[in-house]
């Protein structure tokens, strides 16, 4: 008959007795911890942010507004001059004067055409989306109001890229005219200075 002996394992090899309330803490210290919950916003604040936002937009048109105002201005300009041209014959002398007069004029007049060809303006909201009424109708107030000034931001960045290139197009042209100009009357000054010259040595 054998009799089963029990073999107990040598104190140094037992286990170590874990504290409970250690690893407790450990795992507490490991887990990840939430930052405080954004404030919301006061309707106030939000309601003072779209009415500034409005007028800066508002400030925007009148910019707009402005650069056409420049626009008619410089054509008037520029049809002036080419009337001037003609009447006085400059571009017909055959000299290198004539050549920058059309030169000039042909460059002021693609410039001002530039700036007088539409270009596409940012408008929102976009009724054009039918998704509009399905998504932000749904939204709750705050949410749709912060989604309408993010619309509104990115509506006055792309209108103002396009006023920023009508603006550079009505500089180039109002140099342009204004040195066409420049070398009309230094042409028609070399004509009577060499018309006095003939008639004095006659």
């Amino acid at each position: 008959m054998v009799n089963a002996v029990s073999v107990s394992a040598p104190v140094d090899q037992l286990p170590p007795v874990v504290d409970d309330d250690r690893l407790s803490e450990e795992v507490q210290l490991s887990l990840p911890v939430e930052g405080p919950a954004p404030p919301p916003i006061p309707p106030a604040t939000l309601a003072l942010a779209a009415q500034d936002v409005r007028m800066v937009l508002r400030e925007q048109n009148e910019q707009s507004q402005i650069l056409t105002t420049k626009l008619n201005i410089l054509f008037v300009a520029n049809g002036a001059l080419l009337t001037s041209l003609s009447i006085s014959r400059l571009l017909v002398s055959g000299s290198w004067f004539s050549l920058a007069e059309v030169l000039g004029f042909l460059v002021s007049f693609s410039l001002l055409m530039g700036a007088f060809l539409p270009r596409q303006v940012a408008v929102t909201p976009n009724l054009e989306d039918r998704k509009f009424l399905e998504t932000y109708l749904a939204l709750p107030e705050q949410d749709y109001q912060l989604q309408m000034l993010v619309n509104l931001s990115e509506t006055y960045n792309a209108n103002k890229q396009r006023l920023e290139d009508t603006s550079q197009s009505l500089k180039y042209a109002a140099y342009t005219i204004w040195g066409t100009t420049a070398i009309m009357l230094v042409h028609i000054l070399v004509i009577y200075v060499a018309t006095g010259s003939a008639s004095g040595l006659t």
